[in-house]
C-alpha cells in the first residue's frame, strides 16, 4: 500500500482536538484513506484555495502546539484535507437501530420502496454532493472512494422507488465496523430506510458496529449514542473480518418491527 500521510498509527490521539481536525495531509489516494478509517479518522478536504488558506489561518496554533499534526511527503499542501477523529463519537449496534411510528405505519400500509446495495454508487455520492455546502465531498474524494468501492471496501445503500433512486447512504467498511459518511433523501425520510437497511444489511453479516462520525439529535433519535473517542479506538483495533453487505434487492417493508414489539406499533 502506498499511503502519502504515512502511518496514521503515530498520531497521538488521546490529546488530539475533540472537535475538530486533529491532522492535516493532503493526500487522497485510495490506500491513505482506507487506512484512515482503520486509524479511526476521516477526510473533510477543503473546497477550494481559500478554504485551504482559512484552514493554515484557522488552525496556525494548534499546528505549532503540535496539537494537530501535519502529515505527508511535502508534494501537497497538507491543508487541503483536514481529518478528523471526533470525541465523542455516535454509534450503534445494527441492532439499535430504529425507525420511528410514523415512518413504520407508511412502510406497512402503502410505500412499496425497495432497497439495493453498490447498485448506483455514484448516483449517490453526486446525491450527497449536491447542494452541500462546505463542498467536502470534492471530485479527488469521490474518484478514491470509487476505486475503493471497487475494491470492496466502501459501500452504498440505495432506496428506489421504482425505478427512481430517492435516497440512500454511503460509508466505509472496515471489517466489523462500518463507518457512515453522508446520507441523502429525495422523498421524506427515505435516508432513514438506508440507514436502517445498511444496518439490517451489515448486522446479518457480523457488522457489529455503525459509526455516524458526528453526533447530532437526528442520529440519536434512530438509535446511535456517543461513546469515547479512546473506546471507538479500541473498538476498531479488536475489529474482525466479515464480508461486504449483500447487495440483491429487497423490500423496505420488511424493516418493519413486527407489532408488539418496540416502534412495531
Amino acid at each position: 500500500m502506498v499511503n502519502g500521510c504515512g502511518s496514521w498509527a503515530s498520531l497521538d490521539l488521546a490529546h488530539a482536538p475533540a472537535g475538530g481536525p486533529v491532522a492535516f495531509c493532503g493526500d487522497l489516494s485510495p490506500d491513505t484513506v482506507l487506512e484512515a478509517y482503520r486509524a479511526g479518522l476521516y477526510p473533510f478536504p477543503a473546497q477550494d484555495a481559500f478554504a485551504c488558506q482559512m484552514n493554515e489561518a484557522l488552525f496556525e496554533a494548534d499546528v505549532a502546539s503540535g496539537a494537530i499534526a501535519i502529515l505527508g511527503d511535502g508534494k501537497r499542501n497538507p491543508y487541503e484535507v483536514a481529518w478528523w477523529s471526533p470525541d465523542p463519537r455516535p454509534v450503534a449496534s445494527p441492532g439499535d437501530v430504529h425507525i420511528g411510528h410514523g415512518l413504520t405505519r407508511r412502510l406497512r400500509n402503502r410505500l412499496g420502496w425497495t432497497t439495493t446495495v453498490d447498485r448506483a454508487f455514484p448516483q449517490v455520492l453526486d446525491e450527497c454532493r449536491r447542494g452541500r455546502s462546505p463542498q467536502w465531498l470534492t471530485e479527488e474524494l469521490m474518484q478514491s472512494l470509487t476505486l475503493l468501492n471497487a475494491g470492496r471496501s466502501a459501500h452504498s445503500v440505495e432506496v428506489w422507488e421504482g425505478d427512481t433512486l430517492i435516497g440512500g447512504a454511503y460509508g466505509m467498511q472496515t471489517g466489523t465496523v462500518f463507518s457512515l459518511d453522508s446520507m441523502f433523501h429525495r422523498r421524506s425520510d427515505a435516508s432513514k430506510v438506508a440507514l436502517a437497511d445498511l444496518a439490517d444489511r451489515a448486522g446479518a453479516v457480523g457488522v457489529h458496529l455503525l459509526d455516524a462520525q458526528w453526533d447530532s439529535p437526528q442520529i440519536r433519535d434512530i438509535g446511535f449514542a456517543p461513546v469515547s473517542r479512546d473506546r471507538y479506538l479500541a473498538t476498531l483495533r479488536s475489529a474482525g473480518d466479515a464480508p461486504s453487505p449483500p447487495e440483491d434487492p429487497r423490500p423496505a417493508r420488511r424493516l418493519v418491527p413486527a407489532r408488539g414489539l418496540p416502534g412495531g406499533g
